[in-house]
């Protein structure tokens, strides 16, 4: 009978959809990659100013550096610093191609990211980081509502235009 088709046509179609969902199984978050123009710049930044533990560096070129990023001739230097709470920060500085472009996107810019992080002192953090080129793109908001409600919040971004934002706790 139709009935019992249609059913077990969509019994059929919620298992097979679910086999598929359950097939990419996310662990957890590895790391965060930011490309920035100076390697030993955004180390003094990231470890020395923001206190991050230095983990290791690397330095890729060849075939292996251009397979993973899929950028032909790729040649990089990183660092990967660890958080507080453990999540990783991995600085890259390109050395090849030399037709790397600068991007300037703004928060609103379609491709744009940033790392939101944990802070006790919002503005000891600001006064800090001016010293170092690092700017506030506003002033910093306390949020009203939400599952952050409490918190004080700016963004903030460097000389190559990485956006990272603080989060005050309340």
């Amino acid at each position: 009978d139709l009935a019992s088709d249609v059913g077990h046509f969509f019994s059929i179609m919620s298992k097979s959809m679910s086999r598929s969902r359950n097939e990419i199984r996310i662990i957890s978050a590895d790391h965060t990659g930011i490309t920035v123009s100076n390697l030993e710049r955004a180390l003094a930044f990231w470890r020395d100013i923001l206190g991050f533990a230095f983990s290791h560096a690397a330095h890729q070129r060849g075939e292996m550096a251009e397979q993973i990023t899929g950028v032909k001739g790729a040649e990089i230097k990183l660092a990967v610093l660890k958080t507080p709470g453990g999540h990783k920060i991995e600085l890259l500085e390109y050395l090849a191609p030399t037709d790397r472009k600068r991007a300037n996107l703004r928060p609103c810019d379609v491709g744009s990211v940033h790392v939101a992080l944990l802070v006790h002192d919002l503005d000891g953090v600001l006064e800090r980081i001016a010293t170092t080129g690092w700017e506030a793109a506003g002033k910093p908001q306390t949020l009203k509502r939400g599952p952050n409600a409490g918190k004080r919040v700016v963004y903030v971004r460097d000389p190559d235009g990485t956006t990272i934002e603080f989060m005050e706790l309340p």
